[in-house]
């Protein structure tokens, strides 16, 4: 146990969303619409998607946390990309200029990192292609 409690999304724990059928999954999730859930006490804007071995996920807002969201988010993701065989994940986090920054979130950011970059369909953004290691 790493000593931190553990965040659950939308009353899911992240074992129980692994668990989910994958098209459940697609269905809730990887739309490539934008969602908006609660993980622990954060409201999340995200948008979520699978374009071939790679899941791409935009936080566009994140509202309230603190409890490591933002990571549990990470390690559930990488959990779900190996899961399914997923080589990478691209991050793309809508944080560069936001009214109240949260200083924090961006140290969390460049520690893992994401670097801010311009990209053509979400401007100015914190980016990091994560690569996952799917095994043999």
């Amino acid at each position: 146990m790493t000593g931190r409690s553990e965040v659950l999304f939308e009353g899911y724990t992240e074992d129980e969303l692994l668990d989910l059928p994958r098209e459940e999954i697609e269905a809730m999730i990887l739309t490539g619409e934008p969602v908006v859930f609660r993980a622990g006490s954060a409201t999340i804007l995200g948008e979520f998607r699978v374009e071939g071995k790679r899941l791409r996920i935009e936080l566009a807002q994140i509202e309230g946390g603190g409890e490591g969201v933002l990571i549990s988010i990470w390690v559930l993701a990488r959990r779900f990309a190996q899961l399914h065989q997923l080589g990478e994940i691209e991050w793309i986090v809508d944080a560069v200029h936001c009214a109240r920054p949260n200083l924090k979130l961006r140290r969390v950011l460049k520690s893992r990192g994401f670097v801010i970059t311009v990209l053509p369909d979400a401007g100015e953004a914190y980016y990091l292609l994560d690569m996952v290691r799917t095994g043999s």
